[in-house]
Order: structure tokens, then C-alpha cells, then sequence
């Protein structure tokens, strides 16, 4: 790696060394090399073509899908003194013919631009007339059908590698199976680029799942568990969840603000540019909020339904402590959650093939929301990354208990079977349970074998015991009889009693999770940490961009801690370079001083 591509990093970037395999990915391109680059959101990606971009001649162009992402990143650049822009709807004609002019002129290092608007027939013509360093294909996992984020216009990338053979391409995304890595590299004609697959562990994020009780109760607990002022993501499965969740968690006191595709243009962009630029909001949303979003600060992730894949929710959690700070991905499940899920599958106009990925991705997330053992190896082992338990998850924390449910199972089973394979868990519950109701009786069921046989178990524990043989593929749903449960050919082992079964234990609520403070969060360096973060929230409105923008927290703790008190010691603090020491590095002293 040359000094240049490492004196750029600490004098622009102002980080003292490359970390994982950014060196390699960066001499690879800057040499003139192609690469495709998995790493994990948080992990450095975009220095692994800014930095390049500012090596070769000419201007990088890097295709995002969003604008609030091309806007942030750009802001963050111009901070650093690097010449960047963007070309998106948000430009006025004015503005946008501008940037094309600067674009075309020579006097951009960056150009972000949305793959529609790079397709164009006026922007293939403008590449042919400017200097092209480099194309960087962010969120690349877009251009897969397989994938959650698919995105038609992905398609059409290939086109720069017909066009423009001599330009190198580095496609970046953070999370891709195998199949996914084999599609990116098919549609985007990068058979032989050089795979750079970062760790997809996220460390300081604990993983917690646990079985939805209530659900307002259980998110209101959690919130209150360390989790006050904080700002955080909140998934939801549907529009209408979103706006009623949303809307209650203002009632209870909290600063919540939904987001979903049927809301009005102006209202979502107005609630995002608020959660990128305020402190300690939280975005009740549907996954159509999320992708490419660079706020560092959100210290947690929640999901009150379950996601479609554990891709999915990797890329969902995975924005929660971009800056390296404890971070908390939670989740709450059901039985129903299961049943809407594959209902979607099921009612997809999509082809057998696709239906039969998407239910093994479902299998996949399952086995891992039901897993014993550490949920970090589990999703680490699903991505082909071996792990050791990681002692800050949930099943870590408070190893569950497991307990011999094949006397259970086969009760549930043949529950299900005698009742004909055409109810619910709810009413084959209530077979067990020998509950007289009206549904029972319309169909005579209390007159089977099985009526009443399972009162050894309270209600809860069979809405358990159903859930966890859904997981394990021992049941399964019959959409064609509006959700009814069916046996599998994993039932008949049991039945025939040839195969134990193991079930978790119903979960207890979780003790209050023990956060390690930072140092900069006790005494003088608390007070210390909030001027500095006062301080730059008035710099971020001057400048008229979101506060991370001006520094992360991780930078202001750092000042804190260390109390600098010339630009020389302010200078070693990891993320001031040069720009920044010469823009506020005067600013940051006074503050220091004061406290």
C-alpha cells in the first residue's frame, strides 16, 4: 500500500490506519483492478473508493439508490475539503447543469448519482466526455432478484462495463448469501473481480429475540431499559402498524415519527431530514425506510414483527451503532408472524423457484429466532463465517432452558391431524385444553380422542410449543385453507415416536441489561461530552447539514476523555483531519477550556 493512498487517509479522513482489508481493496482499485467488497455496514466502505477516487485521475462516480445518502455523503466530503457532488431530483435544473459542467470540466474528485438518472441517454454522453476514475456501485445487493432491496434499474448496470472497459468498478454491498454474490457478479459482469468478504460480525451490537406477549408493554420495557433519549429504528410489517405505533409512542412521552411508502412525498422526507439532523428520535417504519441511511448515532434497532430473511434483518440491525458504540438489535416474534409470512410467499405471483428461496430464507431466519445457542455464531454461520459464542446476546446473557416436548409434539400433532388439517393453532388449542367453545362444538370436536388431553400445559406453553414445530419444519402453514396447519414429513418421526423433540423454555423477561458506561459519560467528562455535542449542534445548523456530519460521537468522546489542549493533541484524535483541525479546531479548544 503506498504512503499517498495512507497519508490521504490520516490527513483528510484524519484516521490514524487502515482497518480489515481496506488497504488491499483500495490498492487493488487504485491500481486499476476490480473488486467486489462485502462488508459489513459501519465497516469503512466508502473509503474503499473515496480514497482511491482521490488517487487516480479524474472523477469518481458512484451510483446510489437513495438521495438522502448522496446528500449526506457529499456534505461529509466538502467538510473534508474533497470536491464532491451529486446529481439527483432534489438539483434544479440550474444546479444540476452546473454540476454536469463540473462534472464534464474536470473539477469533481466525486459525483454521486441515482442508477436511473446514470442510464440516461444525456449521462452516458456526459461520461464519454469527462475523466472517469472509477465506478463504485454501492448497496450492489440491489441488482439481485433473490435479495430484499431489489431494484430494476440495478439491472442496466452492466452497461459500464460494455461502455467503458477501461474504467474499473468496485461493487460494495453489506450483506449478500452466496447466491446473491454469484447473481451480483452475473448482472454486473464481474466474473473476474477480486472478492474481498470483510467479517460480518458486528460486535457491539447484542442481539436479543423473544416471544411477543404483549407488544406495547414489551417495547415500552425495553425502551426504558437503558434506552431513554435515544435514537433508534422501529420495524414494522405493515403501513398501518406504523402510524398507529408511531402515533402511541407520542402518547406515551417518546419523540416517534413514522415513515412508510404511502405516506405524502413531503411528509417522509421531512420526517427523515428530522431523524438524521435531531437528537434521540426514534422512526417507526416499514423497510422502506433504512437503506444507505449514515446516522451513526442510532443506538438501537427494534423489530415488533418478523423480518422476511435474516438478510433482511442483518441490513436492518446493522444501522444501529455505525460508529462503534454498544448497540442493541431487539425483536419481538409470533406464531402469526410465521403464518403471514408464508401466506406472502405463498400468494406471490413470483415463480416455483423464487417461492422456494424465499421459504428457505424464511427457514433460515427461524432457525436462528429459535436457536439455543449463541445467536452471533448462528447468523455468522449462515453468512459462511465460523464464530465462537460471543457472551453478549440474550441466549449468551441467559442460556435458555430447553426441555423434552415429544410427548407434547405428538400430542400437537395428532391434534392437528384429528381435527382434519384445517384450523388454526387457536382452535387445535383449545382441542387440547378441552375448552367447550363454540367453534368446538359447531364441529363436534369434543368428541375426539385428543379433546382435553393436554392440560398438563397451560395455554401459553402450546402457543410455544406451535410456534417452535413451525420453526423446525415439523408443521406447516396451508394458505389454500386460510392459514390452517398441516403436518410435513417431518411430523411422522415424532408420531411414530422415532425422534425426540426439544423445545425452549417460555421466555422469562429479560433482568435490565448492564450497559458499561463510557468514560466520557461519568463525571467532568459527562458535562465535558454535552457542551461538545451543544457546541456541535450549533455548527451542524450553520453549515446547515446533520450534526454527524460535523463530527461522530466517537470523535467528541474522544475529546472528552483526552481534554486536548493545543491543535497538536486535538490533531492525534481520531476522525480530525486537516480540514476539520483548521475549521473548528479553535472552536473545540474553547469548549474544552470552558469545562
Amino acid at each position: 500500500m503506498s504512503d499517498t493512498a495512507l497519508g490521504l487517509l490520516n490527513r483528510v479522513f484524519g484516521y490514524p490506519a487502515f482497518r480489515g482489508r481496506q488497504a488491499e481493496i483500495i490498492e487493488t482499485l487504485a491500481g486499476g483492478g476490480e473488486a467486489m467488497v462485502l462488508m459489513p455496514t459501519g465497516g469503512g466502505k466508502s473509503l474503499c473508493y473515496q480514497i482511491p477516487a482521490l488517487l487516480r485521475d479524474g472523477c469518481g462516480v458512484v451510483v446510489s439508490p437513495l438521495i438522502a445518502l448522496m446528500q449526506d455523503q457529499v456534505a461529509a466530503l466538502r467538510e473534508l475539503g474533497v470536491a464532491a457532488a451529486f446529481l439527483n431530483s432534489s438539483l434544479s435544473p440550474q444546479a444540476a447543469a452546473e454540476v454536469e459542467a463540473d462534472f464534464v470540466g474536470g473539477r469533481l474528485k466525486l459525483l454521486y448519482v441515482a442508477p436511473e438518472r446514470l442510464l440516461t441517454p444525456r449521462f452516458l454522453q456526459l461520461l464519454a466526455q469527462a475523466r472517469v476514475a472509477l465506478f463504485a456501485i454501492d448497496e450492489a445487493h440491489c441488482v439481485s432478484q433473490w435479495g430484499h432491496d431489489f431494484r430494476p434499474e440495478y439491472l442496466g448496470l452492466s452497461q459500464l462495463h460494455e461502455r467503458f472497459p477501461q474504467v474499473p468498478r468496485i461493487a460494495l454491498t453489506a450483506t449478500a448469501d452466496a447466491t446473491t454474490q454469484e447473481e451480483i457478479r452475473a448482472r454486473l459482469n464481474l466474473a473476474e473481480a477480486q472478492l474481498f468478504v470483510a467479517s460480518f460480525d458486528r460486535p457491539n451490537i447484542r442481539y436479543r429475540i423473544t416471544e411477543k406477549q404483549d407488544s406495547r408493554r414489551q417495547l415500552l420495557a425495553f425502551l426504558r431499559d437503558g434506552h431513554e433519549h435515544q435514537a433508534g429504528i422501529l420495524y414494522c410489517g405493515s403501513r398501518r402498524k406504523v402510524e398507529e405505533t408511531a402515533h402511541w409512542l407520542q402518547q406515551e412521552g417518546y419523540p416517534a415519527l413514522p415513515y412508510h411508502a404511502g405516506l405524502d412525498n413531503r411528509v417522509r422526507e421531512r420526517n427523515q431530514e428530522r431523524f438524521l439532523r435531531e437528537d434521540g428520535l426514534i422512526m417507526v417504519a416499514t423497510i422502506a425506510f433504512g437503506m444507505g441511511i449514515d446516522k451513526p448515532d442510532v443506538r438501537f434497532v427494534a423489530h415488533l414483527d418478523l423480518p422476511r430473511s435474516i438478510e433482511g434483518y442483518y441490513q436492518e440491525t446493522g444501522r444501529a451503532g455505525r460508529d462503534g458504540l454498544p448497540a442493541e438489535a431487539w425483536m419481538i416474534w409470533g406464531m402469526a408472524d410465521v403464518v403471514t409470512q408464508r401466506r406472502f410467499i405463498d400468494e406471490s405471483e413470483a415463480g416455483d423457484a423464487y417461492k422456494r428461496v424465499a421459504s428457505a430464507k424464511l427457514d433460515a431466519l427461524l432457525g436462528l429466532v429459535e436457536t439455543a445457542t449463541c445467536r452471533r455464531v448462528t447468523l455468522l454461520n449462515y453468512f459462511g463465517e465460523a464464530a465462537q459464542p460471543c457472551g453478549n446476546c440474550d441466549t449468551c446473557l441467559e442460556p435458555p432452558t430447553l426441555w423434552d416436548g415429544s410427548e407434547a409434539a405428538k400430542k400437537a400433532l395428532s391434534a392437528v391431524y384429528r381435527t382434519g388439517q384445517r384450523f388454526g393453532a387457536g382452535h387445535v388449542i383449545d382441542v387440547l385444553l378441552g375448552k367447550h367453545t363454540d367453534k368446538v362444538s359447531q364441529w363436534q370436536h369434543d368428541r375426539l380422542s385428543v379433546f382435553g388431553i393436554g392440560g398438563e400445559l397451560e395455554e401459553k406453553r402450546w402457543r410455544a410449543v406451535f410456534r417452535q414445530l413451525l420453526a423446525q419444519g415439523r408443521l406447516a402453514v396451508d394458505h389454500d385453507a386460510y392459514g390452517a396447519l398441516k403436518l410435513t414429513d417431518g411430523s411422522r418421526p415424532v408420531l411414530r415416536g422415532e425422534e425426540a423433540v426439544f423445545f425452549r423454555e417460555v421466555a422469562r423477561a429479560m433482568r435490565p441489561s448492564r450497559k458499561a458506561q463510557h468514560p466520557s459519560e461519568t463525571g467532568a467528562g459527562g458535562a465535558l461530552f454535552d457542551a461538545l455535542r451543544a457546541w456541535r449542534r450549533t455548527a451542524a445548523e450553520r453549515h446547515n447539514v446533520p450534526a454527524y456530519v460535523i463530527f461522530h460521537d466517537s470523535t467528541l468522546r474522544q475529546v472528552a476523555a483526552q481534554k486536548p489542549a493545543t491543535l497538536g493533541e486535538l490533531a492525534g484524535i481520531a476522525g480530525i483531519g486537516a480540514k476539520k483541525l483548521e475549521a473548528y479546531g479553535a472552536e473545540i479548544l474553547q469548549v474544552v477550556a470552558s469545562c
